[in-house]
Order: structure tokens, then sequence, then C-alpha cells
């Protein structure tokens, strides 16, 4: 039996209020341990909710269950909320002593506001809630964080708790139960065990180093990526990492998105810019010359780094970077080509998530913002052309409105991995604005100059993120074709290490990435760090082994597959490699 979207509604709202409300307990109980408390804020999220605090001392993860211990004496007690407005002067009496209450009733614009009581509780806010406390059900505090007041590092460093709460217990240990595997498959916590990339505050936040073995992954998914466009007509191309500002100037990038570059830097008396784009040298290099209707389309592909600033509170391993490299391309076309085009591209981007093995995404269709570029009729002649695009490839999508970029409408694909996570994947948009700023123009068949459509796509995304992502669908387990090491060879006794040498050089030889493990440790030892560092083969080689030119071969799930000649395991771990199986 199914739900219709009316009961769907409003068993969301129940939840969201409920959530809403548990913030405000939660409050409440901070309030009775620490009585000093400044408070900021307590929205909802998805899932929970969360309130940052400006306390005398530091929280710890033992603080916790003493503030659940005081949450859940709240909602036996059955208190009621109740909501009343209140005159703006008299909200600031209430809040005297709140300083973050203070500043934000002074951004509001009315002269009244509304405020909710719970027990000896009062907050500044719309609501709504439940009707009393003890309608919280399952709920659980999970973590400490400091969060910026808002979102400013300028500003106070506050304490935020964050908390999640559903209708049922089982609900909530099921949601436990996801939060622990995706804790198991953070791509933080595997990126330091696996030994694959890091981070230093020497260097500064958000800049990522890659170690050998996260070179080797990255390594093999550029040169997949690489062939994969040649294969479909694409070119290759390489552009500087800084240019004058009067590049960004004119591409907008200066007026419209400072906030995210990174200031001037002097050279030779001229303003230059790291790039945060790649799109504005692709520009320049399609206008070196009169380009022809007959040239149409140019696809230029480039694994190009950029940097962006970001703060550093939003800042998340490989996921939230200030340098990263997109698997970038701009594709220069007529208005006639656009469509087969963006089927090109969605095709591509098909393909690439089902090799990487994301067989799970939704694909959203994002239309006209409020500013924009262009007439409407090119927006409506673009959006439409997209929508025919996605029919074409009978591609189920859903209308995202108002979320397309001021330059035009586009196609984004969020991927679900294998705890059913949504990221961020491939982005197909139509730009009618960089052409026009730069004159980026073709010659028609009647001799006259036109405009080129131009298309920015990523089917990657960037190669950080997509990695992280990655990481965290396999829980660091490649498949065979991405493991950095495909295969280890471990010596029972130090005599059987001759022989476990020569299987290194042989599998070597013949294209694996494969290693001896020759330290003096004892053989389980090995096999069990081995599991740990995800390495999909393990061969033992002993006394038998040498006798019969064989490997012990062992998976990292712990199969045993025992005794197979090394041609036999060969073919088999070529087979797999080429396959490219998950």
């Amino acid at each position: 039996m199914t739900c219709n979207h009316s009961e769907e509604a409003e068993k969301s709202e129940k939840i969201e209020k409920m959530r809403h409300s548990a913030s405000h307990v939660m409050a409440e109980a901070v309030q009775s341990l620490f009585p000093d408390v400044k408070f900021g804020i307590g929205p909802i999220i998805e899932d929970g909710f969360y309130y940052d605090f400006d306390l005398p001392r530091s929280l710890t993860p033992e603080d916790l269950p003493i503030i659940e211990a005081k949450m859940a004496e709240i909602i036996a007690q059955d208190v009621p909320f109740s909501g009343e407005e209140v005159e703006k002067e008299e909200a600031r009496q209430i809040f005297i002593d709140q300083p973050y209450k203070l500043e934000l009733i002074d951004e509001i614009l009315d002269e009244r506001m509304t405020i909710y009581r719970q027990g000896s509780f009062t907050d500044l806010c719309k609501g709504p809630h439940v009707g009393s406390t003890g309608e919280i059900k399952a709920f659980k505090l999970l973590s400490i964080a400091g969060a910026y007041w808002r979102g400013d590092e300028k500003r106070p460093m506050l304490q935020r708790i964050y908390g999640v709460a559903f209708e049922t217990e089982e609900e909530l240990a099921s949601h436990l139960e996801r939060l622990a595997e995706a804790a198991k498959r953070d791509h933080r916590r595997l990126g330091r065990e696996l030994a694959l990339f890091s981070f230093h505050e020497e260097a500064g936040p958000g800049l990522v180093h890659w170690h050998p073995k996260g070179a080797v992954v990255r390594r093999i998914i550029e040169h997949f990526w690489i062939e994969e466009h040649l294969k479909r007509g694409y070119e290759i191309v390489y552009t500087p990492h800084i240019a004058k500002i009067d590049l960004w100037k004119r591409s907008g990038h200066w007026e419209l998105y400072r906030e995210h570059l990174y200031s001037p830097m002097d050279v030779e008396g001229q303003e230059y810019l790291i790039k945060p784009m790649n799109c504005p040298a692709h520009i320049l290099m399609y206008k070196t010359k009169l380009r022809s209707y007959r040239e149409l389309p140019l696809r230029w592909a480039e694994l190009g780094t950029v940097y962006r600033y970001e703060r550093s509170g939003v800042l998340h391993g490989l996921t939230r970077v200030r340098g990263f490299t997109q698997d970038d391309a701009h594709i220069f076309c007529r208005p006639d080509q656009l469509e087969d085009e963006v089927v090109g591209v969605m095709e591509l981007a098909l393909f690439m998530m089902h090799t990487f093995g994301f067989e799970q995404y939704e694909v959203l269709l994002s239309t006209r913002p409020e500013k924009y570029a262009g007439t409407i009729e090119i927006w409506e002649e673009a959006t439409q052309t997209l929508k025919m695009a996605l029919e074409r490839l009978e591609l189920p999508y859903r209308v995202d409105p108002g979320e397309g970029v001021f330059y035009g409408p586009k196609i984004d694909i969020r991927l679900k991995d294998a705890l059913g996570r949504a990221w961020q994947g491939p982005t197909t948009q139509v730009d009618f604005n960089l052409p026009q700023r730069f004159e980026v123009n073709y010659i028609g068949m009647d001799g006259v100059e036109h405009p080129v459509v131009m298309v920015h796509r990523t089917v990657l995304g960037s190669m950080e993120r997509f990695l992280g992502c990655l990481l965290e669908h396999y829980a660091g387990a490649f498949p065979v074709w991405l493991a950095p090491v495909q295969a280890v060879v471990i010596p029972i006794a130090d005599r059987h290490l001759d022989y476990a040498l020569q299987v290194e050089a042989e599998l070597k030889a013949s294209g694996m990435r494969a290693q001896a493990d020759a330290r003096p440790e004892r053989m389980n030892l090995k096999i069990r760090q081995a599991q740990l560092q995800k390495i999909p083969y393990m061969l033992v080689v002993g006394d038998k082994e040498i006798e019969g030119d064989t490997v012990s071969v062992r998976l990292r799930s712990g199969e045993n597959l025992r005794g197979r000649s090394l041609e036999e395991f060969k073919a088999m771990a070529k087979a797999a490699i080429e396959s490219k199986a998950p």
C-alpha cells in the first residue's frame, strides 16, 4: 500500500516539526547545564537538527549523553510549546543577554515577530512546533563541531551540536546503522589508511597532496578519460594557470564570482588572476582564426586544474577543496547541432557512470533563474532542445525550476552510491553569455558571421570530488582495474622470498601492479595487512608452490582459491581488469 502525495507531505511536515522542536529541547537542556550560554540558531536539517552555542568551555563527546538525559527529562514532562507575537522592543528586552539573538532581531524588518516558549526556554522563532515536548519520539545526539557565527570566519566560533530524530526507535536504529556504515566509508579516513592523499596546514587547507598510490588511481582514471574522449572526436588541450585580470573582467567572473577568486598578483606591473575556470582560455584559442560552419562542432577537452576560494569552514576532504582538476570540455557548435551534441555528452556521461559502477542516478533539467543573460526566446529554445535530447535517450528526468546558471539551462546528473547517497556528477550547460561577451562566431553558409552555441560539460566532475565519491562507493576496495596495488606476493618463510620476487617480476612484466612483501613479518600478519589495504589478490607462496610453479590465491574478501598456476592466475586477473568489473 502506498501513500499519496498529500499523505507524504503531511508526514514530512510532522517529522520536520518534531525535529525543529527537538532542537529547542536540546537548547533548553544545554541552558540547564550552562546557565550563561549564548544561543545562536537551531534549524532542522536532513534527518535531524543542530543548534549553535557560545559556551564557557569546550564540549566533549562525553557531554552528549548528559545533554541527552536532560532532554529525556524535558520530553517526559510533556511541556507545551506556545508561540506569541511581540513588538521588536519587547523582543530586545526578552533577549537582552543574548547578543546573537539581538543581532537577528535588528535585521528583522517587521516591527512584530514571533517567539516560542517551552518550560524555561524562550527562542526567537517562526515555528511551527509540535504541541508539546512529549510528542518528540526517538532522538540521538551525534556530534559536536565548530561553526563560525553566520558562517563568517571573522566572527566568533560557536559550538554546534548535531542530532537526529525519527518517529520510531526502529527508524532511528536503522539510521544509526547507515551512519556507522557511512563512517566506515568516509573517504577522509580511507585516504589516510590507504595512503592515497593528505592535506597539510603548512601548505594551506583545501589543497590536496596525492601520494603514490592515490596518484596511480587518478592516473588510471585520467588515461581512461582521455582514451574515451579521443574515440568520440574530442581534442585534448592545455591552458595556463594564470591570466590577466582583464580576461576575467570580460568573461564576467570578476563581476559575478569575485567572492570565489583569489587576490590579483602583480606581474611586471600587470594584474593577473589564478584561473577559476578553463572556458575563457578555450575561447581565446577558438578565436585565433576565423571559423567556418564546416569546422563545427569543435570539442576541446582539458583536465584543467583551477583554484577557487572556499571558506575554511566548508572545506571537506576531497569533496570541497580550493584547488581541483576539472574533467572539463567545451563544445563550440551551431544551433542546429546542439541537440546531437547534448545527446553525445549524455551518452558519454552514462557510459562513464556505468563503467565506474554507478547504476543509480537522478537526472535534473534546470531552467531559467531570475537573473539571466540572453532573451527568453533563446532560453526557451535551448531548454526545449535539452528536453528533446533527454527524450531521445528515454531518460526519466525532473524539472528543477529556476536552478539554471545565469548563462543558460543545464542538465545535472546526481549519482547514488552504494548507500543511496546522492553526489553531484556530470553536468551539461548551454551558454549564451560568453559567446556574446567574446564575440565567438562562425561564418555560415550565407557568408555572414553567426554566434556559436557553447556547451560546458563535465562527465565526472572534479577529479578530487569524483575520487572521494568513488572511495566511499567502494569503501576503499577499488575494482581490480583501479586498485593501486592489484596483487601482493607473500612468502611463507624467508627461503621462499626468491620465488616471491620471481612471481612479482613476472606479474609486472604482464602489466600488473604487483609487489612482493619482503618484510620479516609473520605470513598471517602480512595477509591481514594486505586485506586492510584492500589489495584484491594475495598470492601466498611456499615449498609446495615452488615445487609446482603455482601460487595460492586469496581474495581480499577472505575467500581462498588455493593453488593456481601462475598463467591461470594471470588469465583470471587479466579478465577482471579488461572487463572493468566492479
